[in-house]
This record gives C-alpha cells, sequence and structure tokens, in this order.
C-alpha cells in the first residue's frame, strides 16, 4: 500500500507544471485520473478530443473517455442523478432546451463561476451550472443551380412559392419551426416572445401543402440539400456547410436564423464532480475553442477565439460579428413553460 502512495504521489508531482500551467490544483486532480465525457459524438468527437480532450490530458494526466450521449440528455442525466449510477460526469447540453429544465430540478453541480469569471463571452453563454463552448444556428439553406440569381432572403421569401418555386423541408419540430413561420408572417425577430401561437399556426397552415419533407435528424436534413432532392430547408448550419464543402450548390443564409448554444454541465452528485468542474472551466479558454472551428462549424463562445481563426473560416461561423447580428436566440424560458403543450399542438397539427 505504501509502495503504490508513494507511485501515485510521484505521478501527482510530476504533472505539477502542467496542471499549474492549467491554472488547477493538484490536490483537486489527485481524486480522480480519469473522466468520462458524455458528446454528440460524430463530428463533435474529434472536433472536441482536439481542442479539450487531448489539451486536458496533457496539462493535467487526467484521461479523458468520452461517450456518445443520447440526443436528448435531460432524460438520462436525471435518471443519473437519481440513482446515482454515473455513467458519465460531464455531458454537452443546449442553453435554451435543457438548462431551465435541469437547473430547476437541481440535476446539475454549481460550478462556482460567474460570467465576470472569463472576458469577452458571448452574452448569456454563461450559468452558474453551464459554460457554454460552441453556438450552431438554424438557418436557411438553398441551391444555387435552382436560385442562381434571386436567392431567398427571410422565411417570407421560404413561404412564398409563386416567387421562389421549388421543394421546400421544415424540421419536424415545433421549437425553431414555429419561430420561421412567425417571421414569414412578418413578425420582428426580437418580438417573437411571447409565441403567438395562433398566428404561427395560421402560418404553417399557408405553407403546409408545399413542405416536401419533414426532416427529423441533421444527416437527413444535409442529404436533402445536398443531393437536390429539395431547393431550400430550414437546417442547421454544419449540416449545410458540410453539403457545401462537399461540392454541392449551396449556400447559406444567415438573415434571421435562431442560434443555440452547446456547452458543459456537470450531474448533481457526481463524486468526482471537482475535476469535472476544472474541465468545463478549462473548455472556455478562447485559444483552446478556437481550436474546433476548423473541423466543426460551430461558433466559439469565448470571441477572443476569433484572433486564432483565418478570416475564411470565420465568415461561415455563427458567432462571427457579421453572422450572429443577423440572428437571435430562443427563448429558453418560454419553451420550458410551453414546450410539452406546444409540441403536442404542433405534432397534432401535422395530422390534421
Amino acid at each position: 500500500m505504501t509502495q503504490q502512495f508513494n507511485n501515485h504521489r510521484r505521478t501527482v508531482l510530476k504533472m505539477a507544471g502542467g496542471i499549474a500551467a492549467a491554472g488547477i490544483a493538484p490536490s483537486i486532480l489527485a481524486q480522480t485520473r480519469q473522466l468520462v465525457v458524455a458528446d454528440p459524438g460524430g463530428p463533435y468527437t474529434a472536433a472536441y478530443r482536439k481542442a479539450f480532450y487531448d489539451p486536458f490530458e496533457k496539462a493535467t494526466g487526467v484521461k479523458i473517455v468520452n461517450v456518445a450521449r443520447e440526443a436528448q440528455p435531460v432524460a438520462q442525466l436525471t435518471a443519473m442523478v437519481q440513482t446515482k449510477n454515473f455513467v458519465w460526469d460531464v455531458t454537452t447540453l443546449t442553453l435554451a432546451q435543457d438548462i431551465p429544465i435541469l437547473e430547476e430540478a437541481g440535476m446539475l453541480e454549481p460550478l462556482g463561476i460567474v460570467p465576470t469569471d472569463f472576458k469577452n463571452m458571448l452574452p448569456g453563454s454563461i450559468t452558474s451550472s453551464f459554460v457554454g463552448v460552441d453556438v450552431y444556428a438554424t438557418i436557411l439553406a438553398y441551391r444555387t443551380d435552382k436560385f442562381a440569381k434571386n436567392p431567398p432572403k427571410t422565411w417570407a421569401d421560404f413561404w412564398n412559392v409563386e416567387k421562389f418555386p421549388g421543394r421546400r423541408s421544415l424540421r419536424r419540430n415545433a421549437i425553431d419551426t414555429l419561430e420561421q413561420a412567425l417571421m414569414a408572417d412578418g413578425v420582428a425577430p426580437d418580438k417573437l416572445y411571447p409565441l403567438d401561437l395562433d398566428r404561427a399556426f395560421k402560418s404553417l397552415d399557408r405553407i403546409k401543402k408545399h413542405v416536401a419533407v419533414w426532416w427529423t435528424s441533421g444527416a437527413q436534413a444535409m442529404q436533402l440539400i445536398q443531393s437536390g432532392e429539395v431547393d431550400m430547408i430550414s437546417t442547421w448550419n454544419a449540416r449545410a456547410q458540410t453539403a457545401i464543402e462537399g461540392g454541392a450548390p449551396v449556400a447559406i443564409n444567415w438573415n434571421q436564423g435562431l442560434y443555440s448554444i452547446e456547452g458543459w454541465g456537470v450531474p448533481k452528485g457526481n463524486p468526482r464532480a471537482a475535476v469535472a468542474k476544472e474541465f468545463v472551466k478549462f473548455c472556455a479558454d478562447a485559444k483552446r475553442q478556437s481550436g474546433f472551428t476548423d473541423t466543426l462549424a460551430y461558433g466559439p463562445t469565448a470571441l477572443e477565439a476569433y484572433k486564432d481563426i483565418p478570416a475564411a473560416r470565420a465568415a461561415i461561423l455563427p458567432t462571427a460579428p457579421a453572422n450572429i447580428a443577423l440572428m437571435r436566440p430562443p427563448s429558453g424560458p418560454w419553451w420550458h413553460k410551453n414546450r410539452n403543450a406546444v409540441s403536442d399542438r404542433f405534432n397534432a397539427w401535422l395530422l390534421s
């Protein structure tokens, strides 16, 4: 036992230089040698491995084991906290959709930070139990071979089937789709909430028969616009960007987009919470956030990261000043209060 302790002590001391550079106390890291981090998988894993996982391992000696989480992690995280069976220590969460639910239920560890702890962060990207690290946007993408000279520029254009004929696709989800319906009907982006549901559904009534596909996954949305099965679509910017980089004649319109902040949360009561919190803070660094943008077309929340991002790449990221100025975030509190009832109404409307 004494030999094991001495070996462990020597390892911790050897790590001290990197730990000090990361600003993390050795006493905290001595609690664990591994963190299990849940992310959405696919391109996220590769981008986060480069930007966050490997640098944290190098700085601290704590191994990051990543696993793919469920598409909707709220129920999974809640079950972990209630049963105290923690299959992961940190997970990605979406600010507007997940954080209001989890914070109200007391399911997340307080991180012990305040927004002013970090300089030049995107407003609203930090709460007491959440640190946002990337931003994606729901935007209008269109085929440039279909709309070469007069592309759609607004959701009103998307709804205008006479002026902009072609096959269309919208997301099979009330979130974002109802906001788009209201903007198509003339509601300004900064006047969306509280959503006028009757007006939104009347607007949807006008476009319903012209929607060729109601998509349910990002992969499906990308395939629809990349293959030319549809001529315009509401989709996530990274999916459209992948189609563009694959050679498809596709363009992104940022105007009237809706951006969402993704970041890290730690399940309440996790025995490795202290180190998990240090990992979360580590990921708020601007230099580290710049590291994922060359492979994942999402914007950093630490806006100083743009100093290290090439101009051409910065131009296609959601938090670039020219792009985010055209968009707004959804209202987390409104959706938290109304999501179940509104989703039920939306699903019933689709079947009517």
